[in-house]
């Protein structure tokens, strides 16, 4: 069972924005309807795409601040979503009902067996939250690395005991990777990281160097030379779509569980990352280079740069130093290798 309590009438002033501008800037969807019932299965994307032309600007129209719309947990299946169109604002409650009159708040309880909406569908990213995806030569230095295993084998599998050295004595649940490709920017050729092929986990079983530890998982055969991560969980609902505090310039270079391109709810790997202020959350317009055209016109040849095809969004979840990881939210046609990753 759960007990949300929230506050019917939030703050006027948002921490994210300044609303002046905001009033100028966020344009409602054609025929926005003025309330909308939360149902299980959305998606704070999916419910703000019925208000507002650019879904992923919702936390700049609910009247809350800063940590409040960190907070996942204020939206569930049954409740009502009213517009405001004067702002607009999105709210949980009629403008101006909920307060006792003499300006002040008054909670209201909700009892609710149900699950929280998130941003996006957190399904399709929660199996790359927590698993590692790509490593880079500077973060394997000293890492904790599989030496010996039992009685000698070549791999081992789950129920098995292994050795690893510089093993934390303060973390005892780990997960077994391998190294494997290298991720290249296709335009410049340059090594971005290496994709850790995700083997399975193990637990400490005694502390020393080197430990010894029990696989407790494996999806593919464990053994000497494999790295360690500590194992950790995922922060399912905290990702709030907002746009890069600088300029971003990136290209797909990955398209996972794909060979070349990519449509909506796919998972794509970009070449813009930590080094380019990229954070989870953030939203990525995609683009393709469409070329250059010569035009010859009785001899006289001219020579223009096609505008670029803006293909959709794409939605962070996951920052390495060189390479992010997000989620296509929206797609007017196939994302392939190379497509460009800018702010929106």
């Amino acid at each position: 069972m759960v007990r949300i309590i929230s506050a019917l009438v939030l703050p006027l002033f948002l921490a994210f924005f300044n609303t002046a501008a905001m009033a100028d800037t966020v344009k409602l969807a054609d025929n926005a309807p003025d309330s909308y019932t939360v149902v299980k299965g959305d998606t704070l994307w999916d419910i703000s795409g019925r208000f507002l032309k650019q879904p992923w600007r919702w936390p700049e129209v609910w009247r809350m601040n800063r940590e409040q719309i960190r907070n996942p947990h204020w939206i569930y299946p049954g409740q009502i979503i009213y517009l405001d169109r004067s702002g607009p604002y999105l709210s949980l409650e009629k403008p101006g009902s909920g307060s006792s009159g003499d300006g002040k708040l008054e909670p209201k309880v909700y009892s609710q067996d149900i699950s929280p909406i998130g941003s996006v569908p957190m399904n399709l990213i929660a199996p790359f939250l927590t698993r590692p995806l790509v490593v880079g030569e500077k973060e394997q230095a000293g890492q904790p690395t599989i030496i010996a295993t039992e009685e000698g084998r070549l791999y081992t599998g789950a129920g098995d005991t292994v050795f690893a050295k510089n093993v934390d004595p303060a973390v005892e649940d780990w997960q077994v990777y391998r190294r494997a490709e290298p991720i290249v920017d296709l335009e410049t050729q340059k090594v971005l990281g290496y994709e850790a092929a995700y083997l399975g986990t193990a637990h400490v079983t005694t502390k020393g160097n080197p430990s010894t530890l029990q696989v407790t998982t494996a999806v593919s055969s464990i053994g000497q030379g494999d790295r360690l991560v500590p194992a950790v969980r995922p922060e399912l609902m905290s990702l709030v779509p907002h746009a890069p505090q600088g300029k971003v310039e990136g290209r797909v270079v990955k398209v996972v569980d794909g060979l070349y391109s990519a449509g909506k709810y796919s998972v794509i790997a970009m070449s813009a990352g930590r080094s380019q202020n990229v954070e989870p959350g953030n939203v990525l317009a995609l683009y393709r280079n469409r070329g250059k055209v010569v035009y010859d016109l009785e001899g006289k040849k001219e020579k223009y740069d096609l505008p670029e095809d803006r293909l959709g969004l794409v939605f962070v979840f996951r920052v390495f130093e060189n390479i992010s990881y997000g989620l296509i939210v929206e797609s007017s046609s196939a994302v392939k290798l190379s497509d460009v990753v800018r702010q929106p």
